[in-house]
């Protein structure tokens, strides 16, 4: 069965920082792209990073650019998100997903596989 963990949430000052890690099971997900999604409550789910399954290509939402760093770990199976300069408007739960191809795509609609989400909250 495939499982995404996802760990490294928690409660930060604003303009400190937090690494999140995104650890699968069930199967080898090196030839898939992976990303992060947010959704902060009242709010719809939100693009945040993807990384191709090579690592070489990557994509960042709007407000994370120039912030958030995303990486990968073929050989243990794990994403990461390297979060700085983090803002109260950054608190959301952080969902990190498998996409259905090796693209990296930016719709939430071209992954198949979800973690639970890990809470991020940044006060002011």
């Amino acid at each position: 069965q495939v499982q995404l963990v996802e760990s490294g949430g928690g409660l930060v000052q604003a303009g400190g920082s937090l690494r999140l890690s995104c650890a699968a099971s069930g199967r080898t997900f090196g030839s898939y792209g992976m990303g992060w999604f947010r959704q902060a409550p009242g709010k719809e789910r939100e693009f945040v990073a993807v990384i191709s399954w090579n690592g070489r290509s990557t994509s960042y939402g709007d407000s994370v650019k120039g912030r958030f760093t995303i990486s990968r770990d073929n050989a243990k199976n794990t994403v990461y998100l390297q979060m700085n300069s983090l803002k109260p408007e950054d608190t959301a739960v952080y969902y990190c997903a498998v996409a259905r191809t090796s693209r990296p795509p930016i719709s939430a609609g071209d992954y198949n596989y979800w973690g639970q989400g890990t809470q991020v909250t940044v006060s002011s």
